[in-house]
């Protein structure tokens, strides 16, 4: 009998009043993410699987899960609906998975914030949140799919994020309730400053069991196309409408041209040649939006009042990380950058200098209370060494680059070891099984 036999059969052996799935298919498909979006990832990360995947319901399970993979030294990673691009939730050692989708209980919502277990979908969320009117801050372009608790540990930004920010800016998550993997599980329950010790932590610094969140009021949002007959003005369209306070909005989204091609649902609405914005403004301000659009020339095609845009496709899921997807459904060479433009002055050196082989797709978002430009850009791959030079220019440029095409968690946006998610991971995975090979600053220790 081999190692990992005795193991997979101890694990069982434990693990038998929980849900075990080790079907390999579906083990495979638990274990993987959109992490193939990039060529680089593509090539490092599709083999990699799990030995099984176990679905807690209770926080008691996710104990019993911890402890039995400490005492057998099994590596545990944590997914929510796996709907991320990087690689977060993949397991680089093998070992368990702990999928988090059964714990969805919405513990309580009250005026301005909520309590929720980290399963529960943000759409699903939102439904309900809306009957005492407020809503998410922030979700991503997967929001009917994705979990809280899978876009705290492994999200960013989204729709909303024009108003406030990215998830890691102070105020946008109240507090963590988590458990250690340790000879005995500890539960620890982290508030203020505190949660960045787990907030966008790829699941390396304990299992997040429940979330206290910040709700946002509710508006009905309508949902607008507006195209234009060149990117620049669409650009500073953009910038402009994030400027304008008194116009509600939770989303601004610029394509230059050719990107709406691969829009297949809202072709009769993106006539060929022509740059657009894809926008979710409140009904109440639609009358200044017009104006706004009007001053910039641009030409409305496009508006489901927020009762029609609740019903089917949202156009949400053509934003964001979902541009890429629609494009690369279109044309596989395709790959994505996401980039901080900070100016609109940078977004047009950039278009000018490599015109088709970087398509520039602006999401407007706060920064240090300003609205500015971020790009989430498609990007013709040809080589790594090609990519990797493209990330220099605009680096070199003043530009920054949150790096879609590694899997390190440091190594993505921030760029920099934080000595105090360090120390807490030394106290609460004392043997490195979180996520092992997902934290620079662990390797590097």
């Amino acid at each position: 009998m081999t190692a990992i036999t005795q193991i997979w059969d101890s694990l069982t052996d434990e693990f038998s009043n929980l849900e075990v799935i080790t079907e390999p298919s579906q083990v495979a498909k638990l274990s993987l993410d959109y992490f193939h979006f990039s060529p680089i990832l593509e090539a490092q990360l599709k083999d990699k699987r799990a030995l099984l995947v176990v679905r807690p319901t209770t926080e008691a399970e996710v104990i019993q899960v911890a402890k039995t993979c400490v005492k057998y030294q099994v590596p545990l990673t944590i997914r929510g609906a796996g709907t991320g691009n990087y690689g977060q939730c993949i397991p680089l050692e093998g070992g368990v998975v702990l999928d988090t989708t059964k714990m969805n209980q919405i513990r309580w919502i009250k005026p301005g914030t909520a309590c929720v277990e980290p399963g529960v979908k943000m759409a699903s969320f939102d439904k309900k949140a809306r009957e005492i009117g407020w809503e998410l801050r922030m979700a991503p372009s997967t929001y009917r799919t994705a979990t809280i608790g899978g876009f705290i540990g492994g999200g960013s930004v989204g729709m909303g994020s024009i108003n406030y920010g990215q998830l890691r800016d102070r105020g946008n998550l109240n507090a963590l309730r988590v458990i250690t993997l340790e000879d005995d599980p500890q539960v620890i329950e982290l508030r203020g400053d505190d949660v960045q010790k787990v907030n966008h932590a790829y699941g390396t610094n304990g299992i997040i069991t429940e979330l206290e969140i910040p709700l946002a009021p509710a508006y009905p949002w309508a949902e607008l196309i507006v195209i234009f007959d060149d990117f620049l003005t669409a650009a500073k369209f953009g910038q402009a409408l994030s400027d304008s306070d008194g116009i509600v909005k939770k989303m601004v989204s610029i394509h230059a041209w050719p990107i709406p091609s691969y829009f297949t649902a809202l072709q009769h609405y993106l006539p060929s040649g022509k740059s657009c914005a894809l926008l979710m403004i409140c009904e109440y301000d639609l009358e200044a939006f017009s104006d706004l659009v009007h001053e910039y020339k641009g030409e409305i095609t496009y508006n489901k009042t927020a009762t029609e845009a609740s019903k089917g496709t949202s156009i949400l899921e053509f934003t964001w990380n979902h541009t890429t997807l629609h494009a690369r459904s279109v044309d596989s060479n395709l790959t994505y950058l996401q980039t901080f433009y900070f100016s609109l002055e940078r977004v047009e050196q950039m278009y000018h200098y490599f015109a088709d082989e970087v398509m520039i797709h602006l999401e407007f978002l706060k920064f240090g209370g300003k609205p500015i430009p971020a790009g989430l850009q498609l990007v013709r791959f040809t080589t790594e060494e090609r990519l990797k030079e493209i990330i220099r220019y605009h680096e070199e440029h003043g530009a920054g680059i949150a790096n879609p095409h590694t899997y390190i968690m440091e190594d993505g946006g921030r760029k920099v070891i934080d000595p105090i998610q360090l120390a807490f991971k030394q106290k609460v995975d004392p043997n490195g099984l979180m996520n092992p090979g997902k934290m620079r600053a662990w390797l590097k220790r």
